[in-house]
């Protein structure tokens, strides 16, 4: 595989560099550790090519563990699509884990813990617990539970254990310091009551650890030399070698944080994406107006262009937004390499072409791709009757207007040069069909006497046509930080009503009905396209990836 990091470096690199030389580690190991409450977005897709691409670099490993310490957000279906949006974006993990696996581990640690003073059961509620935790400018206070013998302490996590008390009853604690002026520091809960199956243990558990207890020890025992994170772990460091250390992990790993990915006009957390879905403003996680993997997928979106986006960003300690139009020029400069040619019409409407012979029909010759002249050409079809774009005839055009219109000849992409003749209209004035003549000595698109036209536009013969769907997709929201909410907690007044138009009865080329889900094309002078999932050889569906230029430039 390509490789994933740029090969001038990054921070993350010399500190992986420094540790192998200096025998920190004689080997590189990093995990990659979603947890399955919901489906992967374009921020983990950095987090991906990190964690991957470094362990790639050094000649190491990396595995994908599960982080399924919380039972109530968690479901299988969430496992299966992280590991399809792995593999499809171009990586293969070296083993799968869990933080289950090593819930056993964990809760020795936590008796350890209990057994040197250094955590105790607490029955204050969560609201308390905020209370006596303090501010940033206040130090907090202890708990009145705080100074617990370890045998009192071993005895109630003993029955927390058991079942004998109810969620949220009592939880047990680190015991650090509560004057820390890292609010991390003051006495975190590191294991709570949690009466709810679990997606892989059913009922064997009613204690489950946090999340910055887990986390660490999983790294110690999974054997991570490199914990590569986003930034908002970073005063999370602290107490990830604090239990590193109490736990008497004799190789740590190290935590690197890295800048997480912000993209303007996308929106990537979880509770107002499900929230999206729950509303119906979206048709679910793999809309493809969503900054989910499996959106951008569905949408047409190469893996191979998030890659490439995720490379040009780089790894850095800054804060920064990028701009979404980044990642669409990625795209299209994929594509643009990558997708064959096809000819579709959107917005159809009827051309008679007079003088062409009644029963002919014509194989034309066209490109498959002109950037690949190795894959040759492909056939279609011309005849008397055909479909054009109506926006590419107007009767009475403006100045600088190269398309149909009376007096002016129009070259057909690799057919023949057409003039106007007359159109016919329905009774309120709409054109319903246009009636033209051609020039036979102009197959190919050429005159022999060297005359020449201005404009070019597509079309689709009437025969070789089916009726097709098309779905035009645009950007979900009008504003760059659409996370923003309102005096109410409503964000979804950022919406964008226009980012999805649905076209009925357009006309495709036949052969394009049989396209294989997610197949590309770029349907020219349109844009690129793909099918859709839903799309089938009687009813085929196409989305909208991206235009063939930056429309928002314009509007900006």
């Amino acid at each position: 595989m390509e490789e994933i990091i740029k090969e001038q470096g990054n921070f993350i690199e010399e500190f992986v560099k420094a540790d192998l030389s200096e025998g920190v580690y004689n080997c590189v190991q990093t995990r990659f550790p979603p947890e399955p409450n919901g489906y992967l977005h374009i921020g983990h897709a950095k987090a991906i090519c990190i964690d991957f691409g470094i362990a790639d670099k050094f000649g190491g490993t990396c595995n994908l563990r599960l982080d399924d310490t919380n039972p109530s957000k968690e479901d299988v279906e969430y496992v299966d699509s992280i590991m399809e949006d792995i593999k499809w974006l171009g990586f293969n993990w070296d083993n799968v884990y869990y933080a289950s696996d090593y819930f056993d581990f964990i809760y020795e640690c936590a008796i350890k813990l209990i057994k040197k003073g250094l955590a105790y059961v607490c029955d204050l509620s969560a609201d308390e617990i905020r209370e006596y935790r303090g501010t940033l400018t206040e130090a907090g206070k202890n708990s009145p539970y705080r100074d617990r013998s370890v045998e009192e302490n071993l005895d109630l996590f003993e029955r927390m254990t058991k079942g004998e008390f109810e969620n949220g009853e009592r939880v047990l604690r680190a015991k650090i310091d509560m004057a820390s002026p890292n609010l991390n520091m003051r006495d975190p809960v590191i294991y709570r009551i949690m009466k709810v199956p679990h997606h892989r243990d059913g009922d064997k558990w009613v204690v489950y650890p946090m999340y910055d207890m887990a986390h660490p020890l999983s790294d110690a025992r999974e054997g991570v030399s490199h914990s590569l994170c986003s930034l908002e772990f970073e005063n999370h460091r602290p107490l990830y070698n604090w239990f590193l250390e109490k736990c008497d992990i004799e190789t740590p790993p190290r935590q690197i944080e890295f800048a997480r990915m912000n993209v303007n006009y996308t929106l990537t957390s979880k509770r107002k994406c499900l929230k999206l879905v729950n509303d119906g403003l979206v048709v679910g996680w793999d809309d493809p107006r969503m900054a989910t993997i499996c959106g951008m997928r569905r949408r047409g979106y190469p893996a191979e262009a998030i890659r490439d986006f995720c490379e040009k960003i780089g790894v850095s300690k800054a804060f920064s937004v990028i701009d979404i139009a980044l990642l669409e020029s990625c795209v299209r400069d994929n594509l643009n390499i990558n997708a064959e040619r096809a000819m579709a019409v959107l917005r159809p409407v009827e051309v008679v072409i007079d003088n062409y012979p009644d029963d002919l029909v014509e194989e034309i010759e066209v490109e498959t791709n002109p950037n690949k002249p190795e894959l040759g050409t492909r056939k279609t079809y011309f005849s008397k009757n055909i479909y054009i774009e109506a926006d590419d005839f107007c009767e009475e055009p403006p100045k600088g207007y190269f398309r149909l219109c009376p007096e002016r000849e129009v070259r057909l992409k690799g057919a023949y040069f057409v003039k106007y003749a007359s159109c016919e209209k329905d009774a309120d004035g709409n054109i319903i069909k246009i009636h033209c003549s051609y020039d036979p000595e102009t197959k190919g698109g050429n005159a022999p006497d060297g005359r020449k036209v201005k404009g070019t536009i597509h079309w689709v013969s009437k025969e070789n046509s089916i009726d097709a769907t098309v779905n035009l997709y645009d950007r979900l929201f009008l504003v760059e930080n659409p996370s923003d909410e309102d005096a109410n907690g409503e964000f979804s007044n950022n919406l964008n009503p226009e980012s999805l138009t649905v076209l009925t009865g357009c006309k495709i080329e036949k052969d394009l009905a049989s396209s294989n889900p997610e197949k590309k094309y770029q349907f020219m002078r349109q844009g690129y396209f793909c099918a859709d999932i839903t799309s089938t050889k009687d009813n085929p569906v196409f989305n909208r990836t991206v235009a063939l230029k930056d429309s928002w430039a314009k509007k900006k």
